[in-house]
């Protein structure tokens, strides 16, 4: 949904010292949040909102393609060397992230935020109390992302448990994408997450990844270690999972490689 925190030195970062895909101990949340760069047949943008296509090929564009750098665009224009020094910085975070460097990936992003301040309020990739403030931050600027919601909930179901984080509840605008509105109402209401998986089973590809992926996270956040590894190796090994260059099919990888989880 944040580096989205894969981390409390357990998104993103849902505390700086920790890391979301951390293995899971008594001392430390089971994740941190690292949110997610799309390219794939299911989720195309345009600069703030996803849309389906139905018979889209598997190389259009997520929302997640964009940087978060809307906050930066008069210095765009007038060629301010801090924001495009943060927007490197931002970029070179990411391309870490992909390749399993989570605490490089937080460092980079970190230093966006020191080069240009405002990026924070639109820096989704980072993300527990941290973590939570981030995707709060995000939300305010974009009120319509589902996402966003989900992965604050994520961050403080582990600082104050489930039932707490619930009362806290990010509510948002309606999502587009039915997989989505599902998972939203799965975590907001609580559900099972069963049955968002065979919701989606024979849908599209990107919708069965994005069922999976939600499915794996909700279980972790109820502190279901075995049924978050079965569905989230399931995600990152769909075919979407192993051929979009969708941001989230890479965090879906790199949480269970942290884990050190394989399907063998």
């Amino acid at each position: 949904m944040a580096a989205a925190a894969i981390s409390h030195s357990s998104k993103l970062t849902i505390s700086r010292a920790t890391s979301l895909f951390n293995p899971p101990s008594t001392s430390s949340p089971l994740f941190s949040v690292i949110k997610p760069l799309s390219s794939s047949p299911f989720f195309t943008t345009t600069a703030s909102r996803i849309h389906i296509h139905q018979t889209a090929p598997l190389h259009s564009i997520s929302r997640r393609l964009f940087l978060p750098s809307v906050s930066g665009i008069w210095n765009a224009l007038t060629g301010g060397d801090s924001y495009r020094e943060a927007v490197m910085a931002i970029r070179r975070g990411m391309l870490l992230f992909r390749q399993g460097d989570v605490s490089g990936s937080l460092a980079e992003f970190d230093k966006a935020i020191e080069l240009d301040p405002r990026q924070k309020a639109y820096l989704w990739q980072r993300g527990f109390e941290e973590g939570a403030e981030q995707f709060r931050l995000d939300v305010a600027q974009n009120p319509n992302d589902t996402e966003e919601s989900i992965w604050c909930f994520l961050c403080e179901a582990q600082l104050y448990g489930v039932d707490e984080a619930r009362k806290r509840f990010l509510e948002v605008g309606r999502d587009p994408r039915p997989v989505m509105r599902e998972a939203y109402n799965m975590f907001k209401d609580g559900g099972d997450p069963e049955e968002l998986v065979a919701q989606f089973s024979d849908n599209q590809a990107g919708e069965y990844f994005y069922a999976s992926l939600y499915a794996g996270l909700y279980y972790e956040s109820q502190n279901d270690p075995e049924s978050a590894k079965l569905h989230l190796l399931a995600a990152s090994q769909s075919p979407y999972g192993q051929r979009s260059d969708d941001y989230m099919a890479s965090l879906a990888k790199v949480h269970c490689l942290c884990r050190n989880w394989s399907s063998s």
